[in-house]
């Protein structure tokens, strides 16, 4: 359940207890008081609230989407350090973060959510002041824009935490992977990890490559990651912990020249639910490229790079895809899904470079192009002929065309089939009729669905 979910609720019983006199004593009377809690919005009277009702757990919410100008009664709530469960501020402005920050001054012994958002950057939060150095209930720390250079401290004494959520990390805030891992080391309950930067640090920050820590630390309930940043960083990061029920691994990389990544490799190999998967799906964009397995990317392995450049050649493209897919992932994959978002036949491709993207995937057996990946592809399968006809996708039975494309494409994939056919290693290739879907998107959707509803006609 959603912590909007969970406020929503929270607020539900005060119906209850104005039915009647039995249902308040009832509501009120039961033991711990059915986990009631008091929601404060920054419109809520606090000090009239609290006179009200009886001391129950307090719970602080301001949405970003409602700007507010008067803070006054978050602050009162505040006051109640001793009863405050939850604490969910986002969009605040700098200014009023600095106040809110002022007020968090002091232990909270009964906060189990945090959640702030700044709209600008803001001055680092000091760790020996924040909360007064300790979370000991803390469940769920979602940060937003907020530079902590002394989280990784905070962390050890919450040690109860599930959810750690770090987003547009600002480079005034940034961590480095050595503390982080240290921070992390003591969360055998985290289940959601997130450390997402804001932007990229210069090259001139970035130091030489770190050996891999000397030992692992089990995170035993971890089941999703989220990265985004460099890849020296995650490098760093995974090679310093073992999550064996992870399932969910979603990973974005900023711009490099060159990608070496290893240790991400042996991750994905001592993660076994990840590798549960045999579709997987990559696409070419004009700003990225990004793999995801399965294809429809709901838990699983999603790995997406940033091109520092909309013009980025197609062939670096496929360089760079083709040096960052994990081995583990490579060989369970059995269908794959390859397209262009918007058509991006505007250079020159070696056919070398076009087999260079297949030829990791040895266990492909049905193979869906789009119309511009087509485009590259067809005419580096001429070359697979004779003695070479298996040595790119071995395992192809099947290949689905968006469209038949030009004579020439269909001469160039004939030539393709009947190498196979001579070879022992037949393969059908199929497309969509003109009439059916006319996104690929939805084409290779019907290709799933049993034979009597495709839309599929045999070239």
């Amino acid at each position: 359940m959603g912590q909007d979910e969970k406020m929503e609720k929270a607020k539900a019983w005060k119906t209850l207890v104005h039915v009647c006199q039995k249902w308040r004593c009832l509501v009120f009377g039961s033991p711990r008081r059915l986990n009631l809690q008091l929601v404060c919005h920054p419109a809520t009277p606090v000090r009239e609230m609290l006179d009200i009702w009886p001391p129950l757990p307090i719970v602080i919410q301001k949405k970003p989407w409602l700007p507010i100008l008067d803070m006054n009664n978050i602050f009162s709530a505040l006051e109640h350090n001793d009863r405050i469960s939850v604490i969910f501020l986002d969009g605040l402005s700098s200014l009023q973060l600095e106040k809110v920050l002022a007020e968090t001054r002091k232990p909270f012994p009964s906060l189990t959510g945090l959640r702030l958002g700044s709209e600008d950057e803001t001055a680092p939060v000091d760790p020996d002041l924040f909360l007064s150095g300790s979370a000991p209930g803390l469940r769920s720390l979602h940060l937003q824009r907020i530079p902590f250079l002394g989280l990784p401290k905070l962390l050890l004494s919450a040690t109860h935490l599930t959810d750690l959520l770090l987003f547009n990390i600002p480079l005034s805030g940034y961590i480095s992977p050595e503390a982080m891992l240290t921070g992390i080391s003591a969360l055998t309950k985290l289940e959601t990890l997130s450390l997402e930067f804001d932007v990229p640090r210069s090259p001139s920050d970035l130091t030489s490559r770190r050996p891999p820590p000397p030992t692992r630390t089990l995170l035993p309930a971890l089941i999703s990651v989220s990265f985004k940043g460099e890849s020296e960083y995650l490098e760093h990061l995974v090679a310093g912990i073992d999550a064996p029920l992870l399932d969910n691994l979603n990973i974005t990389f900023f711009p490099q020249l060159s990608f070496h990544t290893p240790q991400l490799t042996e991750f994905i190999n001592h993660t076994p639910r990840l590798k549960l998967h045999d579709d997987a799906q990559i696409t070419f964009h004009s700003w990225t490229v990004h793999l995801a397995l399965p294809r429809f990317f709901t838990r699983g392995f999603k790995l997406q790079i940033l091109c520092s450049d909309a013009n980025w050649h197609f062939s670096s493209k496929i360089q760079i895809c083709t040096s960052i897919i994990p081995q583990a992932i490579r060989l369970v994959v059995k269908r794959l899904y390859i397209y262009d978002h918007r058509g991006l036949w505007v250079d020159n491709v070696e056919n070398h470079q076009s087999l260079d993207l297949l030829r990791p995937f040895n266990g492909v057996q049905e193979l869906y192009l789009s119309q511009g990946i087509t485009h590259y592809i067809a005419p580096a399968l001429q070359e697979l002929v004779g003695e070479r006809a298996t040595e790119v996708l071995p395992g192809l039975q099947h290949l689905f065309l968006e469209l038949p494309g030009s004579q020439l494409v269909q001469d160039v994939v004939g030539r393709f089939i009947s190498a196979r056919q001579l070879s022992g290693h037949p393969i059908t290739v199929s497309h969509c009729f003109e009439a059916g879907p006319r996104r690929f998107d939805d084409c290779v959707r019907w290709a799933a669905w049993p034979r009597a509803y495709r839309r599929i006609c045999a070239l």
